[in-house]
């Protein structure tokens, strides 16, 4: 009698029957939409020298590595932009170009409408206020899926905006 003990060992062949993964790409044009970018977003990481802001072009750039929570432990390079910016804020965020943000959350509070207020609310209690004269924010993955390091854990702390 054999069981899967005895059995010798069989090298792993890759799954060529899987499909790939396809690359995310969001459109948010209300706060339902943000919300599922925020989703999204949860546990992404960045740099101030990653987020641009193009006054003249009204436009607010982020580029982010994406912990991809639907992939199953990978990260993945990702942009997200903002148009019809009117303005931009920071608060307890370091100025440090290098320094890591984590992103936790996205919120939306509406102004005169259509316009409002995007919070990006970052690990450690610093956020960055985003006026835009109506939401108008697209999120693309720019690269395929690599293993994370490290999954994110969070302290049990609720998020204040």
């Amino acid at each position: 009698m054999s069981t899967d003990l005895d059995a010798a060992p069989v090298e792993a062949q890759p799954d060529t029957t899987a499909q790939p993964l396809e690359r995310l790409r969001l459109l948010a044009e209300d706060a339902a939409d943000l919300q599922i970018i925020s989703a999204a977003l949860q546990d992404a990481i960045l740099r101030p020298v990653d987020i641009k802001w193009e006054r003249s072009a009204r436009t607010l750039t982020l580029a982010l590595s994406r912990f991809c929570w639907e992939c199953g432990g990978t990260r993945v390079m990702a942009a997200m932009q903002f148009g019809d910016v009117q303005g931009v804020q920071s608060r307890r965020l370091p100025r440090q170009p290098d320094t890591a943000l984590e992103l936790l959350a996205i919120d939306f509070e509406p102004g005169e409408a259509p316009g409002g207020r995007v919070l990006l609310m970052f690990a450690g209690g610093g956020d960055l206020k985003i006026d835009v004269e109506c939401l108008d924010a697209v999120l693309a993955d720019l690269s395929d899926p690599w293993p994370a390091k490290v999954e994110p854990a969070h302290d049990d702390e609720a998020v204040t905006p």
